[in-house]
């Protein structure tokens, strides 16, 4: 069974009298990916600068393996990686001298900070553009480097705050790589984003956040079973359907809505499971259908069932 790697319990932290982040705790194991989602202004950003030991909290605690990580604790904020939102870059270095200054501020040197600077730029496929300035890069490329810093002093956790926000779509696949080659590895990581479908392909344990507190904390599997009646048929018919053929539909076990556009029918399901029941009754009352395909609930679904769909600035 994985240990505990980080801790955060009960933290909160208030900017003017408003609470911000309001008794928030979770944890990461040992080689866990665990996405960390929040609409804007949730305290996504001001929980992951407490985890980093870049803010002071109000209250609570974080450990990374039993150690503090305060502003104050350097030695044990050494032993995480920040890809912050923001990118922290010397554009009048080289991708490789910007390398070495990170690295020596991790207590690198000598032929040990040669080797991690050659083997972080493999990482995230810049080898070739070590003597290029950042300035000469594209967005994702700025960003990729960004996570070569990060991962010089070889992290017990690598943090990412929305890493793939304004790259190219090469830059956003060549990063997951490398992410999921660190996964593989068993580097845990806290993954920030917007695009549930990142968190979706990379995390296997989830946290929402929502006006400063923990909503879910739990595995995707978790959470896809607190949306059961989102599983969804659609299935296209010969010909559109009767009205009377909908109401009968509409009655059957395990349906819970059904909306038709034409010959095309949407039926909502308690769970996926019932598909095959539901299509074979209609293959009996109008024949079978030419198209039909499922889904279940989108981490999306999910997500926006659980913070609203308000629009947040």
């Amino acid at each position: 069974m994985s240990s505990v790697l980080l801790s955060v319990s009960n933290l909160s932290k208030s900017y003017g009298g408003r609470l911000a982040v309001d008794g928030v705790s979770f944890q990461v194991m040992a080689g866990q990916v665990v996405g960390l989602l929040g609409p804007n202004g949730a305290g996504k950003s001001t929980t992951v600068g407490m985890i980093a030991g870049l803010l002071r909290s109000d209250g609570g605690s974080v450990t990374l393996n039993g150690e503090p990580i305060t502003p104050g604790n350097s030695a044990a904020k050494r032993k995480l990686g920040l890809v912050p939102q923001d990118l922290a870059l010397y554009d009048d270095l080289s991708a490789l001298e910007n390398l070495k200054l990170f690295g020596a501020l991790y207590g690198l040197a000598g032929a040990q900070l040669k080797q991690r600077c050659a083997e972080v730029l493999q990482q995230v496929r810049l080898s070739d553009r070590a003597d290029d300035k950042p300035a000469t890069f594209s967005g994702g490329m700025k960003r990729r480097l960004n996570i070569a810093a990060a991962l010089l002093h070889r992290p017990a956790l690598l943090i990412l705050d929305e890493p793939t926000v304004g790259v190219d779509p090469q830059s956003r696949n060549a990063i997951f790589d490398t992410l999921e080659a660190l996964k593989a590895q068993g580097m845990a990581l806290i993954y920030t984003s917007h695009y549930m479908e990142e968190v979706e392909r990379l995390a296997d344990h989830i946290v929402i956040i929502d006006h400063g507190k923990v909503l879910a904390d739990e595995s995707p599997a978790g959470l896809y079973r607190r949306l059961p009646s989102q599983a969804a048929l659609r299935a296209e018919l010969a010909q559109a359907p009767a009205a009377a053929l909908l109401q009968e539909l509409a009655r059957q076990p395990g349906v819970t809505s059904v909306r038709a556009d034409g010959a095309a029918l949407d039926i909502g399901l308690q769970e996926t499971a019932g598909a095959p029941a539901v299509l074979a009754w209609l293959a009996a009352q109008a024949g079978a259908p030419l198209h039909f395909a499922t889904n279940r609930a989108s981490l999306e679904d999910i997500f926006l069932t659980l913070t609203g769909r308000t629009l947040r600035d």
